[in-house]
């Protein structure tokens, strides 16, 4: 069944707002100015091109996702897009001096506060449900989304971890702020190698869980906050999809995933089997 998307007036905030750190992957200092538009779609801009933060856009999903085309790119913009779905945002225009979005405090609990502190034109009432069943299946990896009366969010991961390993975390929507504030994270003992390799240059105490074999190089936000992660990076991905996961109607149980097979789904769900009640 092909899915329905109704039209509705563009949710934007209601004045600028810029953010500025260090980004991720590259480690250069920058900022995204992030304005009003009364243009529906959530649009980057660098250098004088833009670009539209679509799915069908999605060129790399390796390290963190990027959308781009013969003219531009624009990397780790997964925890700008779960902010976005999480303040049911959908139209933006953000002006960017490096082609790597700030990574902030490492999830979107910042992004989020900048939105709500400028304010939300219009509210957001879409939702959507799920015609049939959807699901991926390679060897380890599993995503499964099926119909619900209720959202109901589960992410497993299996890490070399004591804590990590065959773990299984939910989205507590009244506690959504454990997904939130919930950073990037990667093992210690990876960190050299990703840096020689171009990566995690920005990688530092502050937006960063380190994993040891002895625990974390930080305290944890919440309990498991890792895994917690992935499910704030599933939000984002979803929501280049076109439609907001935390307003549908689905069961989502995700095992050992990631940006990818995050795209995958969200574009199947898309085309086939979600639509706009």
């Amino acid at each position: 069944m092909k899915s329905t998307m109704k039209s509705t007036q563009p949710i934007t905030i209601n004045k600028e707002v810029t953010l500025k750190s260090v980004a991720l992957m590259t480690g250069v200092e920058c900022e995204a100015r992030v304005c009003p538009s009364t243009e529906k779609g959530l649009r980057f801009h660098f250098m004088g091109k833009t670009i539209e933060a679509k799915i069908d856009n999605v060129v790399s999903t390796e390290h963190c996702t990027v959308i781009g085309n013969t003219e531009i790119k624009v990397m780790l913009i997964e925890h700008f897009m779960a902010a976005c779905a999480i303040c049911k945002i959908d139209s933006l225009d953000v002006y960017l001096s490096h082609f790597e979005l700030p990574i902030l405090g490492g999830g979107s609990e910042e992004w989020i506060e900048a939105f709500t502190q400028a304010g939300i034109t219009n509210a957001d009432t879409k939702t959507y449900k799920v015609t049939e069943p959807v699901y991926y299946l390679n060897g380890k990896t599993h995503v499964v989304v099926i119909p619900s009366d209720n959202l109901n969010v589960t992410y497993g991961v299996n890490f070399k971890h004591k804590d990590l390993k065959n773990r299984w975390v939910s989205l507590d929507i009244n506690n959504i702020k454990e997904v939130t504030e919930a950073r990037t994270f990667g093992y210690l003992n990876e960190l050299e190698m990703l840096q020689k390799a171009g990566y995690a240059r920005g990688a530092s105490l502050e937006n960063t869980v380190g994993l040891t074999d002895e625990g974390y190089t930080v305290e944890l936000k919440s309990e498991f906050e890792p895994a917690k992660h992935k499910i704030l990076d599933l939000i984002g991905d979803f929501y280049l999809a076109g439609f907001n996961i935390l307003n549908a109607k689905a069961e989502i149980i995700v095992k050992e995933a990631g940006h990818t097979v995050h795209t995958i789904v969200a574009k199947e769900l898309r085309d086939k089997y979600i639509s706009e009640e």
